[in-house]
């Protein structure tokens, strides 16, 4: 299993031969992106309907242009107007050739003043290559489960709309992760950024490991 980093919480996954876009955003995009590193892509899964995690022109064109599947909840269908699209929800478990994905449980913050951009369908994904299991989070707050991973990659950030950099490692060590890669660390809002020493620091005191990826960089597990 290979990851990539772009923007945000957008991560390309190729689990053997296929290609898995997730949450490709508006943030940091550039046509080079489509035109060069999203090409060929076999499924697309979107967590929420926020824009810095689902543009809806480029998911559209990629979905016709190579014929990728699409995978979104009830809330994102009705908030774009997609045309070619699968619905899934918490608790389901999708079953493809080489690999399985489990729909996780997600939930996202809000703030005072979001009013319709609060989120109220908001969904996780673990896939599994039955070597290694990764769990993406989606922008997401603490709360009770019973998911087990190896990697996962979660947004960290400083104003309640997704994990702290105390109670975030902890998440991450209830799922029994052994790596943490964090995500989510782009947004142009400097609010939106989180203490990242105060991220490693926390991490490091739990025992365990974590990895930056910068954007474009791939990362085999």
């Amino acid at each position: 299993m290979k990851i990539t980093k772009f923007h945000q919480s957008c991560l390309l996954v190729e689990i053997k031969d296929k290609k898995i876009l997730i949450d490709p955003g508006k943030i940091g995009y550039t046509e080079e992106m489509y035109e060069k590193y999203w090409k060929n892509i076999n499924y697309i899964f979107i967590t929420h309907k926020h824009n810095d995690h689902c543009f809806d022109e480029v998911i559209k064109n990629i979905v016709k242009r190579d014929n990728a599947k699409l995978y979104i909840s009830s809330e994102v269908a009705n908030n774009y107007d997609f045309e070619k699209y699968v619905i899934v929800k918490a608790g389901d478990t999708l079953q493809f050739e080489g690999f399985n994905v489990e729909v996780t449980k997600a939930v996202h913050g809000y703030l005072p003043g979001m009013n319709d951009n609060e989120v109220k369908e908001n969904i996780g994904y673990i896939f599994d290559d039955f070597k290694k299991r990764l769990y993406v989070t989606s922008d997401s707050l603490c709360f009770n489960n019973n998911y087990k991973c190896d990697i996962i990659c979660m947004p960290f950030n400083g104003n309640g709309l997704t994990f702290g950099g105390f109670e975030g490692p902890l998440f991450a060590k209830e799922v029994c992760a052994k790596l943490i890669i964090p995500v989510h660390l782009e947004h142009p809002n400097p609010v939106m950024m989180p203490d990242l020493k105060k991220v490693k620091t926390s991490i490091e005191n739990l025992g365990m490991e974590y990895k930056f990826l910068d954007i474009l960089e791939t990362f085999e597990i």
